[in-house]
């Protein structure tokens, strides 16, 4: 056989051989829901009616992820919640009208459902109010045209390629507990590809699941910041909340906000910017 002739075989030959390779596709969603875990039943909802929340300064404020309802459900590690959770708690820690801020692992959560368990909550926390961080997240990984055929000497040998995709939504919604009033909300969203060999997929999904769940964190972190904000305007013009204070108290009252706080989250907001975002995250 001359060369023409073997290199048109081994064309053929990689041709065919790519034919086999079949183009699958694998997904995988996690989840938890904020109306499940504080509705599970239509009774529930019927007989809830939100009061006027009365909200005493300083307040106490507990911050927890929302448990699946899952039990296959493994979206992050214990020690990677807790993590997230001392994120999101430096959104609160710049007010002077709270007191102080308990990160809750979800475990204590998933003994109850409602706002019975809040209660429960509140008087071994000693809390005033409830930061829920509910979550989605869907991760694909399917086989792509990237798949290489390697000519070696004892034969063909095949690598194949995947992409590898992430969506993440997360969710704070921040309830006063004696009133079981939702106060405000803030999301947070993060979109990420990335590529790999086949061998290393596992590896590269579950690190794309938890960056994803970081990026989309952040973001909420710094919407988390904005609501606050807003939350005081409106309890100053709105009305939405009655105000007390706690004796001895002399810290700002809602709305009020004062100048070192003002520069303390102009040098956090600086500070977060200047670290920039990763590769592959939505600005």
């Amino acid at each position: 056989m001359n060369r023409k002739s073997l290199g048109v075989a081994l064309v053929a030959l990689l041709l065919s051989a790519c034919s086999l390779v079949e183009y699958n596709t694998n997904d995988n969603t996690v989840s938890s829901s904020l109306v499940s875990f504080l509705y599970p039943d239509e009774q529930s909802r019927v007989e809830h009616q939100p009061d006027l929340p009365r909200l005493t300064l300083p307040v106490k404020v507990g911050v927890s992820f929302v448990p699946s309802g899952s039990w296959q459900d493994h979206a992050m590690s214990d020690a990677e919640q807790m993590a997230l959770l001392e994120q999101i708690k430096g959104a609160f820690t710049q007010y002077d009208y709270i007191d102080r801020i308990e990160v809750i692992p979800s475990t204590y959560l998933k003994t109850g459902k409602g706002f019975d368990t809040l209660d429960q909550l509140s008087r071994l926390y000693d809390i005033d109010v409830m930061a829920l961080v509910s979550y989605d997240q869907i991760t694909k990984s399917q086989e792509n045209t990237a798949s290489l055929l390697y000519w070696t000497i004892v034969g063909l040998y095949l690598i194949e390629g995947n992409d590898h995709s992430s969506q993440t939504f997360v969710d704070t919604a921040v309830f006063d507990i004696r009133s079981r009033t939702l106060l405000f909300r803030a999301p947070g969203l993060s979109k990420l590809d990335a590529s790999s060999t086949a061998v290393h997929r596992k590896g590269e999904l579950d690190k794309l699941s938890m960056e994803g769940f970081t990026l989309a964190v952040e973001q909420m972190t710094l919407n988390l910041d904005k609501e606050l904000h807003r939350f005081e305007t409106r309890v100053k013009e709105e009305k939405i909340a009655k105000v007390e204070t706690r004796p001895g108290y002399n810290g700002s009252s809602l709305g009020g906000g004062t100048l070192l706080t003002a520069i303390a989250l102009l040098g956090w907001r600086r500070r977060y910017l200047s670290r920039g975002l990763p590769k592959g995250a939505n600005r």
